[in-house]
């Protein structure tokens, strides 16, 4: 007797379950979580190239510009600045086209030129800051009501009613809160990776406002 008991849990073999069946288990709430996770790694992914691109500067480019200031080329740096197409070379030219007004007019224009540019390179980000808070709310609302429903199957089990009943609604119900929590994760990174580079094209521009002020303090 004893060893067929051993040779029984001998063939017993374990139980796999792979992420898909999962992620079916999950229910209706897996569904707005999945658009949650794809539209943030496109915005992730958008936005990364986009503030790329942003950040590359043309060593000498400011050179130029200088040299066709001190030579009263002012149209030729306007174009210099078209044909760059940067934030930074935008922000240029709308300098030069304050030139000849008072430096505080021309910082102030270069200014809010520059906050319009970071706000272009924050498209996309408040929706990865509300997936980051939004998709662990939705993973618990999902475990909610699939605890609701597990309970309630234990209720109607009535005397049939044991623990694989109840154990197996809850562990259905809590893959919603492993894929609400996974998907904020992974929006909290990808915010804060793209502000750290929107904050690098902040320094970059600070720094091509100081050296464009600069250039017009010089001596003629």
């Amino acid at each position: 007797m004893e060893n067929e008991m051993t040779a029984a849990a001998a063939t017993v073999q374990p139980v796999e379950l792979s992420v898909w069946e999962l992620c079916i288990k999950g229910g209706f709430i897996m569904i707005p979580l999945a658009l949650l996770l794809l539209i943030s790694i496109y915005i992730f992914i958008e936005r990364y190239i986009v503030i790329s691109r942003a950040d590359k500067q043309d060593a000498s480019f400011m050179k130029r510009i200088k040299d066709y200031i001190h030579e009263g080329e002012i149209e030729s740096a306007k174009n210099l600045c078209k044909k760059t197409d940067t934030p930074y070379s935008r922000l240029i030219l709308k300098g030069i086209t304050r030139i000849g007004r008072p430096m505080n007019d021309v910082l102030v224009a270069i200014e809010n030129t520059g906050n319009l540019e970071i706000a272009n390179l924050g498209k996309g980000l408040p929706w990865l800051a509300t997936t980051a808070a939004g998709a662990p709310m939705l993973g618990f609302l999902g475990t909610v009501v699939g605890m609701v429903e597990a309970f309630f199957a234990l209720a109607n089990a009535g005397s049939s009613a044991n623990v694989t009943v109840l154990a197996g609604g809850i562990y259905e119900a809590l893959v919603t809160t492993v894929a609400g929590l996974t998907v904020g994760i992974i929006a909290l990174f990808a915010y804060n990776a793209l502000v750290a580079r929107i904050n690098g094209v902040m320094k970059l521009l600070e720094g091509k406002t100081m050296e464009f002020m600069d250039l017009l303090n010089e001596p003629a």
